[in-house]
């Protein structure tokens, strides 16, 4: 969206009417940011100036599924529930952007917020800061809409010295039931240093999955690289033997300064 494009609020679908006042005054110059100071500073050096603070939010029934007790087992109806939360969530953040005319939104958080008025229910939150270039240098995607990041502001400015830059916030989900162990195995165990193999291949498998989708996203968006990996595990509501395992990272492209066909990047995790 150009600066000369006309923003009629009530073009805005699927954002409540306090969403689009507030988008309306971000518009007007009054911008808002959860950047700190120090990342505030860093990505105005950058060359990018933050327009406002942009959300999206799912609320999402989380099922179950059926499985055996001592079965390892992707649960796939979860995996799907629990990506596509996430992705409304991000779709309607990257709109509030789009909206503000932003180029892109960094420091991404993707949260899951729990209520006490829905216990099989889970709140989907993205939310990050809407920046757009001071001089109109194009940093949107291929497709036309804001790159997303969970780089934070020192990152983002270290990334864009290195003649790279961030084209979208890519993620895998594996909703994975872990087997009980018989308890005649169990039995077998008491005293012993021994490796449940079990145990250590389901949860291998799993993390394995998050990771491939996670970086089958990246090639489809023809990323270099991934920076920033974390790997989450959570329960939620299933109990501890149905356990989520989430990859989520910023994929890369180098910039035109720098496309002179070098190998790419290895993935490079910064979660420890």
């Amino acid at each position: 969206m150009s600066d000369s494009t006309p923003y009629d609020p009530s073009s805005v679908e699927g954002l409540p009417s306090s969403a689009k006042e507030r988008l309306e005054q971000n518009r007007e110059g009054l911008f808002t940011s959860d950047l700190s100071v120090n990342e505030y500073l860093l990505v105005t050096d950058a060359g990018f100036d933050p327009v406002g603070l942009v959300v999206g939010s799912s609320i999402f029934h989380l099922g179950f599924q059926i499985t055996g007790a001592m079965k390892n087992q992707e649960l796939t109806v979860l995996s799907q529930a629990m990506y596509q939360a996430r992705e409304l969530a991000m779709t309607r953040m990257e709109e509030e952007a789009d909206q503000l005319g932003a180029d892109g939104v960094v420091g991404v958080r993707l949260e899951v917020g729990r209520h006490d008025w829905g216990h099989d229910m889970a709140e989907f939150i993205a939310i990050g800061t809407a920046v757009k270039h001071r001089d109109g240098v194009m940093h949107r995607t291929a497709e036309g809409r804001p790159f997303t990041s969970d780089l934070s502001g020192q990152d983002f400015w270290t990334l864009l010295r290195t003649a790279h830059r961030p084209v979208g916030l890519v993620m895998g989900s594996c909703v994975y039931h872990v087997a009980r162990q018989g308890p005649l195995a169990t039995l077998g165990q008491v005293g012993r240093n021994v490796e449940l193999q079990n145990f250590t291949q389901a949860l291998y498998d799993a993390r394995e999955l998050a990771m491939t989708r996670m970086q089958a996203e990246a090639a489809a968006l023809g990323a270099k690289g991934i920076v920033g990996v974390q790997l989450r595990e959570a329960s939620h509501v299933w109990g501890s033997h149905t356990i989520e395992f989430f990859a989520v990272g910023t994929a890369i492209v180098a910039t035109d300064a720098q496309r002179t066909g070098e190998a790419p990047i290895a993935v490079l995790d910064y979660s420890s």
